[in-house]
């Protein structure tokens, strides 16, 4: 606004110049005189001009006047005016009229410019001007459309009625017991199947204040399954569940660079474990479905080693090593202290090399406490209510896979409920590397491993065990996972065009994870299953994109139960 008032105050001055030689008396002219030097003295004291420039114009308009005067005697000797006469020519309504248009148009873009950024500073009329608590929230969300066919070996292990051997512990256990499960629920399908699937996940982030937020994301899906929020069509125009799969609070700490230093979550909070893959392409589902939320507390602690971050959406800088600690309450009961609890901890590094390579790695241990089946103590071990006090220990949740045992008998012997026998003690290592010397493509390198420190085969066998039986009677060793992964092309498909393709063999062993928490696509979820992975990512137009993935799987122990699985997907998000 500096420039628009210069130019309104010479305005003002040209106006008083008019003004007064229409009025041609001298005290006038004296007047016109102090007014301009004062009017020049308040322009260097607003700041609008430099003491310097104010003398020379003042010295530049005496100079002008000094030869005005001369010229003006000239004229008084050719019209024969009298000494100190001067002649003023007459105004007309027209001159001044289009010095007021020279001047309108000379400050209408100053002020147009000036009235803009106003307008933007005060929110003017904008979709903006909302209060201040409105601006604190953001909203994100995604929704994907999938078709998922599920194809059975034809020579999988059978009962006579054609489902698979193996029984669905899940379904048992829900129900109460063996006893109480229908018929059609006691063993696995092993029947092809297609059906329409869909996800649909809506966040809200609360800025509470500079270091600390508050998020809330909602899903569809089914309460009792962690692992998936997929929620199948063909419900008979029911309405579909959604639930709040998180709810949390998170508190940041970042240096005067924006380094994120330290960061502190707690509620029902996004995984916080690096998983590998790229900065922005899928990493390893070995242990954690990518679905999955934890409840409780975690912490991470970051030390930059020097240089800038990464490209968006990461805490992590070009050299950086960090340390992640967490506990999570899985299952808590009021008839006894055992709670169910997973404790964690990472460790790792993020490197990035001045040709844009980088590289990820990381080592965790995860201790699950109390996990193991507690058997019933009266004898028999029955699941009679009144002595049915280790009931607790039956998991609320399993896929398929790990060793179980009987906690509890029906009256004629027969196991009734189940639990895992094995203790889960996990180690983790997992690295990935990011060659980007063929940008924009980038091929991406990942690998993960994970061994079960915590299966004791003498402990097992002392269960009564239902499964995972060799032929000599007894429970094998069977702790390893690994996983390697190769990805091409954009390493972020988010508009029409970009695209990549992936693959992956997976080697999950039956007791190596546990179940319930690994990848729920593989196999249809859970352990003791192998196979390879492959699939494609193509951008329909910005943030829609194609999905296709070829599952192929195989038992690794046990009678044959292998699934080939095919998913198309599309994909969006906001």
């Amino acid at each position: 606004m500096k420039m628009y008032k210069k130019k309104q105050l010479v305005a003002l001055a040209l106006c008083g110049l008019v003004s007064t030689a229409q009025a041609g008396e001298k005290e006038e002219l004296l007047k016109l005189k102090n007014t301009t030097t004062n009017l020049i003295k308040e322009l260097v004291k607003q700041g609008v001009l430099t003491e310097q420039v104010a003398d020379e114009m003042i010295k530049r308009a005496e100079k002008d006047a000094e030869t005005q005067v001369q010229q003006m005697t000239a004229e008084q000797k050719d019209e024969d005016l009298e000494p100190g006469e001067v002649r003023v020519p007459y105004v007309p309504e027209f001159i001044k009229e289009e010095i007021r248009q020279d001047v309108r148009k000379e400050l209408r873009e100053d002020v147009v410019g000036d009235v803009v950024q106003k307008a933007k500073k005060e929110k003017w009329g904008t979709p903006d001007a909302l209060p201040d608590w409105v601006n604190r929230f953001k909203l994100s969300g995604d929704l994907r459309l999938r078709s998922q066919n599920d194809f059975y070996a034809d020579d999988n292990a059978t009962n006579p009625d054609g489902t698979s051997v193996y029984p669905n512990y899940q379904e048992i256990n829900a129900a109460g017991g063996l006893s109480r499960t229908l018929s059609q629920n006691r063993f696995l399908n092993n029947m092809d199947r297609h059906r329409f699937r869909e996800r649909f996940r809506l966040g809200i982030d609360a800025k509470l204040a500079d270091e600390l937020r508050a998020g809330v994301r909602l899903a569809t899906g089914n309460m009792p399954d962690p692992v998936s929020t997929n929620q199948d069509m063909g419900v008979t125009g029911s309405q579909y569940e959604f639930n709040v799969d998180r709810a949390f609070l998170e508190y940041n700490l970042a240096d005067q660079e924006g380094f994120k230093w330290l960061t502190l979550s707690g509620g029902r909070i996004a995984s916080p474990w690096y998983v590998g893959g790229g900065e922005f392409t899928a990493g390893s589902e070995l242990l954690w479905d990518v679905d999955l939320s934890f409840e409780g507390f975690s912490g991470t602690y970051r030390y930059d080693l020097g240089g800038a971050l990464l490209p968006e959406k990461t805490d992590h800088p070009v050299q950086s090593v960090y340390l992640t600690l967490g506990g999570f309450p899985l299952q808590e009961t009021g008839l006894s202290f055992r709670d169910k609890w997973l404790f964690g901890g990472q460790g790792g590094i993020a490197w990035s090399f001045k040709d844009h390579d980088s590289i990820r790695a990381a080592v965790a241990y995860y201790d699950y406490r109390n996990l193991q089946a507690r058997p019933n103590t009266n004898n028999p071990p029955t699941c009679d209510l009144n002595n049915a006090v280790n009931n607790f220990s039956v998991p609320q949740f399993m896929q398929l896979g790990n060793t179980l045992a009987s906690i509890c008998q029906a009256a004629n012997g027969t196991p009734e409920l189940f639990g895992l026998a094995s203790d889960y003690n996990i180690i983790n290592v997992n690295l990935s590397y990011d060659y980007a010397g063929l940008a924009p493509h980038h091929i991406i390198f990942g690998a993960d491993y994970a061994k079960n420190l915590g299966f004791d085969g003498d402990s097992v066998n002392k269960f009564d065990v239902v499964n995972n039986i060799d032929p000599n009677g007894t429970v094998g060793d069977e702790t390893n996972a690994w996983q390697v992964r190769i990805d091409y092309g954009w390493p972020k498909v988010e508009r029409a065009g970009q695209w990549n393709v992936f693959t992956f063999y997976k080697y999950v062993e039956r007791d190596s994870v546990l179940d319930a928490f690994t990848d729920s696509d593989f196999r249809l979820g859970g352990t003791n299953a192998k196979g390879w992975v492959i699939g494609t990512n193509y951008g329909l137009m910005k943030n829609v994109w194609f999905t296709g993935r070829w599952l192929s799987s195989n038992v690794i122990s046990g009678p044959k139960y292998d699934i080939d699985i095919l998913q198309l997907d599309i994909n969006t998000k906001f």
